[in-house]
């Protein structure tokens, strides 16, 4: 969890950090509006691109990791089954 929470706090100060920016550079109160929505809305898609991101990063290891457990318990049976057969 410390990646996403690194990666969320990262674009957070990029949105805080373009929105001062905007605020106190010299422009009328409309064009100011109009980029603070501007880029607002673009870092609202960087946070929710960087989170399904992190959704198909953290999807990919689950799977990957039911598959690798899935893989040994299928063995363990087998070798549960073959040592069973030899006692027999």
């Amino acid at each position: 969890m410390k990646t996403s929470n690194t990666i969320l706090g990262l674009l957070a100060g990029v949105a805080v950090g373009a929105t001062l920016g905007v605020l106190f550079a010299p422009d009328k109160g409309e064009a100011t509006r109009r980029k603070i929505s501007e880029k607002s809305k673009q870092a609202k898609d960087k946070v929710k691109e960087g989170f399904n991101d992190f959704l198909d990063t953290v999807s990919d290891k689950y799977s990957s990791l039911k598959e690798n457990g899935e893989e040994f318990l299928n063995k363990e049976k087998e070798t549960i089954k073959d040592n069973m057969k030899k006692t027999y």
